[in-house]
């Protein structure tokens, strides 16, 4: 055990309940707009363009190396597209809800009631492919937004054979493509719940936990699956968390830090395809260059970043 617990920690998987961040949802409420933005954006073109006939709903999905971004849109009647239209309405085009993986959603319900939360038991689903014709299932664990702060967080555990949901093929040279999510940011005014829930509950490895006065920021890093949950708490009471509103006191979902092999082919490939982009600049971390999308494309706050060479 103490050899298998070693490795988990070499491996950065944390605690076994849970294997890696498995996806992020990004809702819209025009999908082919919001799929050639994204296409412009990672420079890849989709994984999987189909939907979920018992949920109401139609989809779009890249697949990186770590993870897949899905863009999802309601389409018909159901519950989950009766969410969705409520969310547009209030809220407009963004980052919707983040899932964890696991290999066994029963197992990880049973862990997760001993640690005091509440998930619903797993529901399974099935998504159809258009072009290939092909169906993915998937069992989803949700949890109750009492339990996450008010972010939408579910786990899921998948069915199929992997192969069925590809890696996004380029559009552009290597060098210049998104090649995976490097991390997804969590805004919460209370870092120590947020490390009783990712690292306590959830089982998370906290991997860092700093204050930055000169930014105003205490950021908490918890990793799984060699991918970054970044957690960011302003140190002002009066700062609000990226929503406008410095009285929202729930947590937010809130943005993206996807990684690419060179920065400025990157910025190029970004700038022909009609995208704005800040200037390159040096990152926080040395060694890394990073530059900016403008506007929140996909109703996102992006961050496009060269890691440190090897």
């Amino acid at each position: 055990m103490k050899a298998e617990a070693a490795e988990r920690r070499e491996l950065d998987l944390g605690d076994p309940m849970l294997t890696h961040i498995d996806h992020l949802i990004v809702v819209t409420d025009d999908l082919e707009a919001a799929q050639r933005q994204c296409i412009a954006l990672l420079g890849r073109s989709p994984s999987w363009a189909g939907g979920h006939p018992a949920f109401g709903t139609r989809n779009v999905i890249f697949r990186l190396a770590n993870t897949y971004i899905e863009l999802l849109a309601p389409d018909g009647e159901g519950p989950v597209a009766d969410a969705l239209a409520v969310y547009l309405a209030e809220h407009g085009p963004g980052l919707y809800a983040l899932a964890l993986g696991t290999e066994d959603a029963d197992a990880a319900v049973v862990r997760m009631r001993e640690r005091g939360l509440s998930p619903t038991e797993p529901v399974e689903g099935l998504a159809h492919d258009d072009q290939s014709g092909a169906f993915r299932r998937f069992r989803n664990v949700w949890l109750p937004e009492k339990d996450t702060r008010g972010v939408r967080l579910f786990v899921i555990e998948h069915l199929s054979e992997p192969e069925l949901l590809p890696l996004a093929l380029p559009v552009a040279g290597p060098e210049a493509v998104v090649d995976r999510l490097d991390h997804v940011v969590v805004m919460t005014r209370e870092p120590d719940r947020a490390i009783d829930f990712y690292g306590d509950q959830l089982g998370i490895r906290l991997a860092l936990d700093r204050t930055f006065e000169n930014r105003g920021l205490r950021l908490l890093f918890f990793r799984l699956g060699g991918t970054t949950l970044e957690i960011s708490a302003p140190l002002r009471a009066d700062a609000d968390l990226g929503a406008g509103d410095a009285k929202v006191e729930s947590d937010r979902l809130w943005g993206v830090a996807y990684s690419v092999p060179d920065a400025r082919a990157a910025h190029s490939r970004m700038l022909e395809a009609g995208l704005e982009v800040s200037d390159i600049r040096e990152g926080h971390k040395p060694g890394t260059r990073v530059f900016s999308l403008k506007g929140n494309l996909l109703g996102v706050p992006t961050l496009v970043i060269e890691p440190v060479s090897d």
